[in-house]
């Protein structure tokens, strides 16, 4: 499988000539500034700088990037409290969705959130987002509820997930 950019353009699908450097690590305040701009580009209603960088220095939250040659491609952050973990956000670049970027973020937020003891997670999603709907679905992630007309821009509800069944630990 391909993964973006093979040939040095977002998306591209040609052969590879060159090994790409892939790595998946915790955000940090350098990465503020690009990962406020991949909000912009995912989000209607994004965060800001601010609350990114309020993020990173929470004890609740991990956030992790998606780098690709020193370029983020994606983001996530997971927040674990009461022996719960909510993912709050993912983000993946529009040129680099269909690879597997936000399976591999989901695999560490899952991780971490095992490791952290959690025994469930939770997480938010727009009713018409099938993409990201599949994923969780294939997490274990099931519907559970719904907030109706939750987000905006447009308006939209949202399925409450829940995958109960976390293991005791990552084998």
């Amino acid at each position: 499988s391909k993964t973006p950019g093979e040939d040095g353009r977002a998306g591209s699908r040609t052969q590879c000539r060159y090994r790409r450097l892939t790595v998946i690590r915790r955000m940090e305040e350098r990465d503020i500034p690009e990962v406020a701009e991949l909000e912009r580009i995912c989000f209607s209603e994004c965060w800001s700088a601010r609350i990114l960088e309020s993020g990173i220095h929470s004890p609740y939250d991990v956030y992790y990037v998606f780098e690709q040659d020193e370029r983020i491609l994606g983001y996530c952050n997971l927040r674990v409290l009461a022996g719960e973990g909510e993912v709050q956000r993912i983000a993946v670049h529009p040129d680099s969705r269909r690879y597997g970027v936000g399976r591999k973020m989901m695999d560490a937020m899952v991780e971490y959130a095992v490791r952290e003891g959690a025994c469930a997670m939770s997480l938010e999603v727009r009713e018409g987002n099938t993409a990201a709907r599949n994923l969780y679905e294939s997490y274990g992630f099931i519907q559970e509820a719904v907030r109706k007309s939750y987000y905006h821009n447009p308006t939209e509800d949202a399925l409450i997930m829940w995958k109960r069944d976390l293991p005791e630990r990552i084998t």
